[in-house]
């Protein structure tokens, strides 16, 4: 595949959600295996039910409001995931993480817990947006804050001037390659829910995000992709893409971005 690679975007920002359903940590690189960034929301906040904690509910998802206030991290200079901190609204870091959510969330049967036999992930390991495409959805609502922390993606890719929102569809079906070893296969976008409207930390909520995205694109945004080789990314690697011919616009839009 090296001699049959095209250069379409940098990393621009690298993300990864210790604990599900709060914000993240920005990293300057990242080790990924066939899970995903390694320590990508191995953890979550889970009621007596065995449902965890999101901004809405599902079979394997409860709504509990507030989560997103809060964010996550792994404690600096530790070989590996271990147990993430959890930071209050302020950004300080909690000493007991399952009591302060207990208190918080104002609910006695939840705790923070380690990914077991059900996955964490709604989908797929890997999400990645465009700036291209954040830019749109700037443009698309005036006057609302918006960055990709409402999208929650763990690739941030700033593309070239001039490329249009939404160029992530045409790569559904390749693979691409991200630094020296890290390989991996577009597969489909994201179905938006309403987390995306959500208010966290600094960004208010706001109705307007989802309904632009539903009027503007089938309610889809980002790319999910598998890992088919593991290795390292890092902000400024280059994401070559395999050539070939552009898939048509929409490809399979049954796929929904982990929270």
């Amino acid at each position: 595949m090296d001699d049959d690679l095209g250069a379409v975007g940098v990393i621009e920002r690298l993300w990864r959600y210790p604990i599900k359903s709060t914000g993240g940590e920005r990293l300057c690189g990242a080790e990924v295996d066939e899970r995903g960034l390694v320590g990508d929301r191995l953890y979550a906040v889970r009621d007596a039910e065995g449902r965890f904690g999101s901004g809405k509910n599902t079979r394997r998802l409860r709504r509990m409001d507030g989560l997103l206030h809060l964010s996550s991290r792994y404690p600096r200079h530790t070989p590996g995931p271990g147990l993430p901190e959890l930071l209050d609204p302020h950004g300080n870091v909690v000493a007991d993480p399952t009591a302060y959510l207990r208190a918080f969330l104002g609910r006695d049967d939840v705790e923070l817990a380690r990914e077991g036999e059900v996955s964490h992930f709604d989908q797929l390991p890997l999400s990645i947006l465009t700036t291209a495409t954040l830019d749109w959805m700037r443009h698309e609502v005036p006057g609302v804050p918006v960055d990709e922390r409402r999208f929650r993606p763990n690739l941030l890719v700033r593309t070239p001037p001039g490329t249009p929102p939404f160029v992530e569809d045409r790569w559904i079906g390749r693979e691409a390659r991200l630094g020296d070893t890290l390989r991996i296969e577009f597969l489909r976008a994201s179905e938006r829910c309403v987390m995306t409207n959500q208010a966290q930390q600094d960004l208010p909520h706001s109705p307007l995000i989802l309904r632009a995205i539903a009027a503007g694109h089938d309610n889809r945004l980002d790319m999910l992709a598998r890992i088919v080789t593991p290795g390292t990314t890092r902000v400024g690697d280059v994401l070559e893409l395999a050539r070939g011919s552009d898939r048509p616009r929409g490809g399979t839009p049954d796929g929904s971005i982990a929270s």
